[in-house]
């Protein structure tokens, strides 16, 4: 299996070349909480489902392999035993053995509701949930309807990040300025400015740059992908790998350089319902009525998910950045001598990622303040 930085990095770069196809604004989610969530759904399933999924991680034959002994061995322990188990005992057998797992590997826990009798308060219920976990910044994971009588099973996956920067944005230094959607089009924005030592390359072929803005304890770190041109940023995108992406930021590949940064502080909240998303990228089992095999999680429940719902917030700030999920025309600044300047008044790509693992916890496009 490749490393979770490897999976999130190519995970997350697949998901916003398939998201922007339809989406011409910004963009905004958590690779992690997407893979955890896709995760929390393997455990359960088999055959074709199970294999779609786990393309994702590209994983080897051993989870899955390990997977299928137990379960035989338990069909021969309960053959052994001679017991004939009620059908309804057997779904709660199953039920309870799938939520042990995701609670062994996700730190999840069971939360009963009655999606039969009162859908909507069930719903309320969730959504009040998500809401707590993401400091009130996502509300409404689940919209008016989204959950009715016939709903089995919601997975509800949060991610919540708060971060301060390494060295804090002066207020004193944010100025208006003018954010260029396309060369023909602007709107003005609160640009933040420091000037400072930061991981900075240059990448030649693409005309672009790339930083590194590392938050407190330098765990963590923000990356700025700024093409040289104010429309530039679609023209390279296809050139973008994900391979790429880990080669030129890594410690090897990017150097510290004094720099005149200049960042908007922005916001960005959205919510995307990615069942067409994620079966384009080869899921489609998942969601489909008559293929998906959830039989891991039990043979007799007829599971099938019908909805892959994933909300998300960012603000970058002064301070730092607060980020969740459930992604100039004749203005130049002159630099001073030896100072690479990095003025983010277009549209640029932008990811937090966990530096000793090299995880992608967000992954976003700013285009449109």
């Amino acid at each position: 299996m490749d490393t979770l930085g490897a999976i999130s990095t190519r995970f997350g770069f697949d998901l916003f070349k398939e998201l922007k196809k339809t989406n011409d604004g910004n963009i905004f989610f958590s690779p992690v909480g997407l893979l955890t969530a896709i995760g929390m759904l393997l455990l359960g399933t088999r055959g074709a489902t199970a294999s779609q999924l786990e393309e994702v991680f590209h994983s080897e034959k051993g989870m899955k392999s390990s997977r299928t002994k137990a379960e035989e061995n338990e069909v021969v322990r309960i053959k052994a035993e001679g017991k004939e188990i009620e059908k309804t005992e057997a779904i709660h057998q199953q039920f309870q053995k799938y939520l042990d797992y995701v609670e062994k590997y996700y730190h999840a826990s069971l939360e009963p509701v009655d999606f039969v009798n009162a859908a909507d308060e069930s719903r309320k219920k969730i959504n009040s949930w998500v809401e707590s976990k993401t400091n009130e910044r996502i509300k409404d994971l689940f919209p008016d309807g989204s959950i009715s009588s016939s709903t089995k099973l919601v997975l509800v996956n949060t991610v919540y990040f708060k971060g301060q920067w390494d060295r804090e944005f002066k207020k004193e230094n944010t100025k208006e300025d003018k954010f260029w959607m396309n060369k023909s089009t602007s709107k003005s924005v609160q640009m933040m400015t420091q000037s400072h030592s930061f991981s900075f390359t240059f990448l030649e072929d693409l005309q672009a740059k790339i930083l590194g803005i590392p938050y407190k304890n330098n765990d963590l770190s923000m990356f700025v992908l700024l093409p040289n041109d104010i429309d530039g940023l679609e023209k390279i995108i296809d050139k973008i790998s994900p391979e790429k992406l880990v080669e030129w930021t890594s410690p090897g590949h990017m150097e510290e350089r004094r720099v005149n940064l200049h960042l908007p502080r922005f916001e960005v909240e959205d919510s995307y319902d990615l069942e067409a998303v994620l079966a384009a990228m080869g899921m489609s089992d998942t969601f489909s009525e008559h293929k998906a095999d959830y039989s891991g999680t039990s043979s007799l429940s007829g599971l099938q998910a019908q909805k892959f719902l994933h909300s998300s917030f960012v603000a970058v700030t002064e301070e730092g950045t607060e980020a969740a999920a459930a992604t100039g025309i004749g203005f130049t600044v002159t630099s001073a001598p030896g100072h690479e300047n990095v003025h983010c008044n277009h549209p640029f790509l932008f990811f937090i990622r966990h530096n000793e693992s090299n995880s992608i916890l967000f992954f976003g496009r700013f285009s449109s303040p």
